[in-house]
This record gives C-alpha cells, sequence and structure tokens, in this order.
C-alpha cells in the first residue's frame, strides 16, 4: 500500500463540523484512500457507493431524517462518487446542519460537475482537496534510486495506481482500459456533448501539441467546430483532471507572447494511449517534451500537497526565446528550463534584463529530485 500525502491532511480536518471532499479523476484511487481513512473507525464507519441506483433513490430528498435513517448512526460515513446523487449540495447542506456531530467524506471524480452542485449550498460548509495519480513523493520508497530506476516507465506508462505497480506488459492493459472505459465517462455528461469523437479527436491533437503554444482558433478549424466549443470542451476537460494548462508570462517587454497558452496532461500514460506511442524514450522524438510534462505536472503536485503557492507561466518572446515554466511567489520570478538530458540551459538575456531579481535554473535528469521532490 503507497500511503498518499493527502491522508494526514484528510484526518486532522475530520470532526471539525464540516463536510470533507475528495476531487480526482476515475482510477487515481480516492475510493482507496476513502476506505483506508474508513477503516480506522471499524464499526463507527459506513460506506456508500453513489453509482449504485438505490442509494440515488435513498438519498433523492432533502429531508434530514430520511437521510439520517439511511444513513445510519455511523460516525463517519464515504458517500463515493457524490457526484451522481441529484442536488448532491442540498442534500449534505440540510444533512450537516441537522446531524454536525456526524461526518461526511465525500469524493467526487468530476470537480466541474460537483462544485457545481456544491458550492452555493455548501459554503463555509465543506474542505475540498485534490487527489491526483501517485506523486514522485508517494513512490519514493527506496529513495531516488527508486525513481530513477523506474523513470522511463512513469514517462511512458504515467503513474495511475494500478498502472504503476503493474509489471510492463500488465500496465499497458491497464491503462488501455482507463483510456477507454473510464476516460471520457464523466465529459459525456456535461450538458452540450453528445459524442466522444470530437473530444478524442481534440485530445489527440492537444497530445500531439505537447510542449508547443495551442491555438484554439487553428483547433476548431482542424475539428471543424467554433472557437468558443473548442474552449469550452477544453474547460471541461481541465475540470475533468485531464489536462491543464499554462498562460504566457509578459509584463515588461514588448516583444513578449501574452495571450498564448501550453496545455499538459495530469497522466503522460493517458497522453501516450491518445497517440498510441509507448516506444521507449531513446527511439522517441517526444522524450523532451516529455520530460517537460513530467516535470511542471511532478512541480504542480509537490507545491498543491504542500501548500506552495505561486502563479504559473511559461515565457516565450516573438523572436523564439523561451523559458519552459515560471512560478511567481514571494514576491519573486523563479524561472526553469527543462532539459531531458544532463547539460545545464542559458538564462535568456532579455529575461533577466527585464526582470532583473528573479532566479534561473535548468532542471535536468542530474537535479531533478531536489526540483520535485
Amino acid at each position: 500500500m503507497i500511503k498518499r500525502e493527502i491522508q494526514e491532511k484528510i484526518e486532522k480536518e475530520l470532526f471539525q463540523g464540516k463536510i470533507i471532499i475528495i476531487y480526482g479523476a476515475r482510477r487515481v484511487g480516492k475510493t482507496t484512500l476513502a476506505k483506508e481513512i474508513l477503516a480506522k473507525y471499524k464499526d463507527q464507519g459506513s460506506y456508500f457507493n453513489c453509482e449504485v441506483l438505490s442509494v440515488q433513490e435513498a438519498l433523492a430528498k432533502p429531508e434530514p431524517k430520511m437521510i439520517k435513517d439511511y444513513l445510519g448512526n455511523a460516525k463517519l460515513i464515504v458517500l463515493d462518487e457524490a457526484q451522481r446523487i441529484k442536488n448532491i449540495g442540498l442534500i449534505l447542506k440540510v444533512f450537516i446542519d441537522a446531524y454536525p456531530e456526524t461526518q461526511i467524506l465525500a469524493t467526487g471524480s468530476s470537480s466541474f460537475d460537483l462544485a457545481n452542485k456544491i458550492n452555493e449550498p455548501l459554503t463555509g460548509r465543506k474542505i475540498v482537496f485534490d487527489l491526483y495519480p501517485f506523486s514522485l513523493s508517494e513512490i519514493k520508497n527506496g529513495g531516488v534510486a527508486r525513481i530513477n530506476a523506474g523513470l522511463e516507465k512513469i514517462l511512458r506508462y504515467g503513474v495511475y495506481p494500478e498502472v504503476f505497480i503493474a509489471p510492463e506488459d500488465v500496465a499497458f492493459k491497464r491503462l488501455n482500459e482507463i483510456a477507454s472505459s473510464y476516460l471520457f465517462k464523466d465529459v459525456l455528461n456535461f450538458e452540450g456533448i453528445k459524442k466522444s469523437s470530437v473530444v478524442a479527436k481534440l485530445l489527440q491533437l492537444l497530445a500531439l501539441q505537447l510542449g508547443n503554444e495551442v491555438s484554439f482558433g487553428e483547433l476548431a478549424n482542424r475539428l471543424d467546430i467554433n472557437r468558443l466549443t473548442v474552449e469550452k470542451y477544453i474547460n471541461i476537460l481541465e475540470q475533468c483532471f485531464i489536462i491543464f494548462r499554462l498562460n504566457s508570462f509578459g509584463r515588461n517587454l514588448r516583444h513578449e507572447i501574452t495571450k498564448s497558452v501550453k496545455i499538459y496532461f495530469y497522466d503522460l500514460g493517458i497522453r501516450n494511449n491518445l497517440i498510441n506511442n509507448f516506444n521507449p524514450l531513446e527511439i522517441r522524438n517526444d522524450a523532451g517534451f516529455l520530460w517537460e510534462n513530467f516535470c511542471v505536472l511532478e512541480r504542480m503536485k509537490r507545491n498543491h500537497y504542500r501548500d506552495v503557492f505561486s502563479n504559473n507561466y511559461f515565457w516565450r518572446t516573438y523572436d523564439q526565446k523561451e523559458i519552459d515554466y515560471i512560478e511567481e511567489r514571494e514576491g519573486k520570478l523563479f524561472a526553469y528550463e527543462f532539459k531531458f538530458g544532463k547539460e545545464n540551459a542559458k538564462a535568456p538575456a532579455k529575461f533577466l534584463e527585464a526582470y532583473p531579481n528573479s532566479e534561473f535554473k535548468t532542471i535536468n535528469r542530474a537535479n531533478y529530485p531536489e526540483f520535485l521532490l
């Protein structure tokens, strides 16, 4: 069992009069984490799978006594995939108001859907945690040597729990199952998305443009849909924990690109599955882009789990000067360039001149642990 970083944080917030919400993509381990916490309460805990129709029907009405009669007298109650309950926000509100001594822990695979249903009803009544596929700090048992030994597998197959712990031939099958059976399950529940074919094609195009700036207009032309629809789909894919974006940074220089975006994947195995490429890194022409996605993603997880708050960007000029990743925190800019080998990059002179108080560092395979762990 690999312990998740947020488990202790969640346990510290239990029985404080708040609903605990765990968001995350399907198959990242939300159910396992919830049951791990629940196991510590033995006969004082109860688990309900909200994808089961009988559970949905039993929790359909915002009547506290009826809800209590169904859920029972458990001290800790887990509602798994809670977004499947109609009016879940109102249901949880009336219950916690009537029975504040009972701790509800709800999981949701689609933050877009669940957040829309709970934000207003549960204002001031909830604490939210995000759960991602395994982070490097979660899998570092055995030290950095173990991570180094498994680095190529991570870049090819990602770190979904059931994929990461499986041997390579089984990992491929598990990843195919996740991509084919679960990837679009939440996306297609949203109003206005009737077919998966356009979304799948959009994701394939994004996967092929990994590490490059993305033009919504160009995507719209290639998909034969309008630009607003592309933006809508990308927003939904972000909220479903499939992709995330970095915006461009610029404040001082006239030739900085300030209205551009790069899109990365929450799991590299999913990205590689979309383009059906699991080839060894030594024969790939996208290894540098995989490394960039890996570094940005793992840094994001690290900062999120450690409550390090920053504004994150990339930087590029019209004359092709660029920096892969920038964190704005503590009133300062920290700039990073990612190199798949062990070479070092030189900071663009224009950037240092425009932002003299900034720091610049190359992240490569020789020093990445100190950046990501």
